[in-house]
């Protein structure tokens, strides 16, 4: 059993929470106008950390036969044999099981509203099979985090929340895109699409570019319409800066830096506004 759960958080790889949480903590202090109360900001917690787990052992699970014939994935242990799928759905009923907990504690508008975001997370492993817009599927996930927060605060959705949501979806949309690239050979042998495989390298960093720069928009018009002041528009500043960088670590002919963009650089890009985004609500 101590395998088995040491496996499946391998497979979720739980470390990488690290992308989504920034995002919600930094809705909440921008919703709650300072410190978020310490029952919302348990329920929202646990909500996203098993939202997030469900999502990707779902994930996992439709992906692992395409996995074992992807060099790069087939290490994986469903791909390759030391994760069973069953012990991964016995997982995913708990996960779900406490998501729906944490649900009900929030405002009543997520009673009604939780399936869209089970359904989402399931439909955007399928999009591939059909679609190069399958990075946009996952920046549909991501744009349900700052709505989804501003819900379970408030009971309603604001303008500003939609369009941090809108900004969340590029900004992973961008970086789903460049990870994409180490891919092109095996997504076109599998007839997988993505914008790399379907239209080239090139083509998918300058669009990788465009979404990261059009998120840096959304972040500044958010932050005008909550009013934010000083603290916030440092923080919008230092990710711009921080993806300028990103982008300047990965060329089409060459993304033997790609780890290094995609887990680094926004990871502590992501932190660094949420420190900077709550200090500007506390303040």
């Amino acid at each position: 059993m101590a395998s088995s759960i040491k496996e499946f958080f391998e497979t979720i790889k739980v470390e990488h929470t690290i992308f989504a949480l920034p995002f919600a903590y930094m809705t909440l202090f921008l919703v709650e106008g300072g410190w978020p109360r310490p029952g919302v900001f348990g329920w929202i917690t646990l909500a996203m950390v098993t939202g997030r787990t469900f999502g990707m052992a779902a994930n996992r699970l439709i992906d692992a036969r395409a996995d074992a014939r992807n060099p790069r994935t087939a290490g994986r242990a469903m791909p390759a044999g030391r994760l069973g799928a069953r012990p991964v759905v016995v997982y995913m009923v708990i996960t779900l099981t406490l998501f729906l907990v944490a649900v009900y504690n929030l405002a009543p508008l997520c009673r009604r509203l939780w399936p869209v975001v089970i359904v989402g997370m399931v439909v955007y492993p399928y999009a591939k099979r059909f679609t190069w817009l399958a990075h946009l599927f996952l920046g549909a996930v991501y744009l349900m985090i700052p709505t989804a927060i501003w819900i379970a605060v408030t009971n309603e959705l604001s303008r500003a929340a939609l369009v941090l949501g809108i900004g969340a979806g590029l900004w992973v949309a961008g970086f789903d895109i460049i990870y994409a690239c180490q891919d092109v050979d095996v997504d076109r042998r599998e007839k997988l699409h993505s914008i790399p495989a379907d239209f080239g390298i090139p083509a998918a960093l300058l669009t990788s570019r465009i979404f990261h720069a059009v998120f840096a928009l959304c972040l500044l018009y958010a932050g005008t319409l909550l009013g934010a002041g000083v603290f916030y528009r440092a923080g919008v500043a230092v990710m711009a800066l921080v993806l300028a960088y990103e982008h300047g670590l990965v060329r089409p002919r060459d993304l033997s830096r790609v780890n290094a963009a995609f887990f680094t650089a926004n990871g502590v890009a992501s932190i660094i506004l949420f420190v900077l985004v709550a200090i500007d609500s506390i303040a």
